[in-house]
C-alpha cells in the first residue's frame, strides 16, 4: 500500500504520518492488502475550483474524492484515487460541531477513503450503510 500527501495549505494541522495511520488502518479493516491513493490538503481557493469544475458547484466544500476506476470493481493492486480536503473548510466545520480539527479531518479523510472503494450516499440505503463504517472506523482511531 502507498499513500502520498501533498500540502498546499501553510498550516495543515495534521502529520504526514497522521494521514498515513489513518489511510493504512482503513485499508487494513476493509481488507486491502494493495493499492495506492493521494490526499491533497488544500485551501478554499483551489478546493472552490474543483468543486466548480467536477460538481458545478461555486462553493467550497470539505472533502472531494475522485476515483481512478469510477464505475468498475476495485481490484487490490490498482491506484484507488486521490482525495482533496480543504483544510480552512474542516477548521470551520469543526468549530461548528464542537470537536476538535483532528476528528473533524479525520473524518473526513475517512469519508473521502470510503468513497474511493465505492461507497456512496445518493440515497439513503447507501448513505445509512457509509455513515455507519465511517462512525465506526473514527471511534476506533480517533
Amino acid at each position: 500500500m502507498e499513500c502520498l500527501v501533498f500540502k498546499t495549505v501553510a498550516r495543515p494541522r495534521v502529520t504526514d504520518k497522521y494521514i498515513k495511520d489513518v489511510v493504512f488502518f482503513v485499508l487494513k479493516k476493509l481488507k486491502k492488502k494493495k493499492g495506492s491513493l493521494s490526499v491533497h490538503l488544500i485551501g478554499d481557493h483551489k478546493m472552490k475550483s474543483l468543486n466548480a469544475i467536477y460538481r458545478n458547484k461555486r462553493q467550497t466544500t470539505d472533502v472531494l474524492s475522485f476515483a481512478a476506476q469510477e464505475g468498475f470493481p476495485v481490484r487490490d493492486t490498482e491506484e484507488l484515487g486521490d482525495i482533496f480536503i480543504s483544510v480552512p473548510q474542516i477548521i470551520r466545520q469543526a468549530r461548528e460541531y464542537k470537536i476538535t480539527h483532528k476528528e473533524e479531518m479525520t473524518r473526513m479523510l475517512i469519508h473521502g477513503i470510503l468513497h474511493l472503494l465505492g461507497y456512496d450516499h445518493i440515497d439513503k440505503v447507501d448513505a445509512k450503510k457509509m455513515f455507519i463504517v465511517q462512525e465506526r472506523f473514527i471511534k476506533q482511531f480517533v
